[in-house]
């Protein structure tokens, strides 16, 4: 065999960065269900008997993230403004697929605003007034992993705010909506609905799972007590805040993998994108000087090999 050339070399570092991304894809994956009781491994298995082939799977989100990327160079070349907003249940996969939108855009462009609680001050504020100051400016598109709809949800269910108050909620929302919707920013929403018996084993794999307890809160746990008052709160939030300027979306997310991929496609069906022409890229020759020597690091400085 020959001495490997230059273009073979980097095409062999091309590979390798690909089977980088197919291995992250794969890692996410795997951790799904790795480190549970088998009792609750035997759930899983026969809750996802029917799912998504991993292959097929794999093939259809890289090809709708490249066209992620597409709609992302045709929002900055146009000026767009996104908000798209995920509100589910606990556990019902909406951190899972705002981690595959943005996971090849650029976060100058598409970012993730997840609001903590309201302080003392926020509390006394305009209701939406917190959520104002994260909305996209020209060429940005904003994901929302929860939002405003707080208050007609956790808020209303678990007594954090007042009936009148729910109901002024109801009375404002569209009105704020459409008042986006006026200004140019394009308004997005997606419910994620997952059956009781699903959020039942995500809990569990939470529970059993070292990697997965942080996203367990008390808050959380009290909502799986309350699933049917959550229901009836879902169902007059969808009823009275389905508007023609800024409809809700549901994703059927039993299944994550058809979930992700179908959320995907359908966001990327709601925006007139084309793919904006790129300059030509060309490697600019490095300067170099006779007298230039790179400088060791030192030993201390350098990072253990352990692996």
């Amino acid at each position: 065999m020959g001495v490997p050339t230059q273009d073979d070399r980097m095409w062999q570092q091309m590979s390798e960065n690909l089977l980088d991304d197919l291995d992250e894809e794969l890692e996410l994956e795997w951790e799904d269900g790795v480190q549970l009781p088998p009792a609750i491994r035997q759930q899983v298995a026969e809750l996802q008997q029917d799912q998504f082939p991993r292959r097929r799977y794999f093939v259809e989100l890289f090809r709708l993230q490249r066209e992620l990327v597409k709609l992302q160079d045709w929002v900055v070349a146009n000026h767009h403004r996104m908000v798209i907003v995920f509100e589910g249940r606990d556990a019902a996969g909406k951190g899972g697929v705002i981690k595959r939108i943005t996971q090849r855009l650029n976060p100058r462009v598409a970012r993730v605003v997840a609001l903590p609680a309201p302080n003392d001050r926020e509390r006394t504020q305009w209701y939406f007034q917190r959520y104002v100051t994260h909305l996209p400016a020209a060429g940005e598109i904003v994901l929302f992993d929860r939002s405003w709809y707080n208050r007609a949800g956790v808020e209303r269910v678990m007594g954090f705010c007042g009936e009148n108050e729910v109901e002024e909620f109801f009375r404002s929302v569209p009105e704020f909506e459409r008042m986006l919707v006026r200004s140019g920013i394009q308004v997005v929403k997606y419910w994620f609905s997952i059956s009781d018996e699903e959020q039942h084993v995500r809990f569990l794999a939470r529970i059993h799972d070292p990697l997965k307890q942080w996203k367990l809160s008390p808050m959380d746990l009290e909502s799986r007590r309350l699933w049917e008052d959550y229901t009836h709160a879902k169902e007059e939030m969808l009823d009275r805040t389905h508007i023609d300027e800024a409809p809700w979306w549901v994703v059927q997310a039993v299944d994550k993998k058809r979930a992700r991929l179908n959320c995907i496609h359908h966001l990327l069906s709601l925006v007139p994108y084309q793919e904006v022409p790129r300059e030509p890229v060309e490697l600019p020759t490095r300067i170099r000087h006779e007298d230039y020597l790179r400088r060791p690091v030192p030993a201390q400085m350098i990072v253990p090999a352990v692996y």
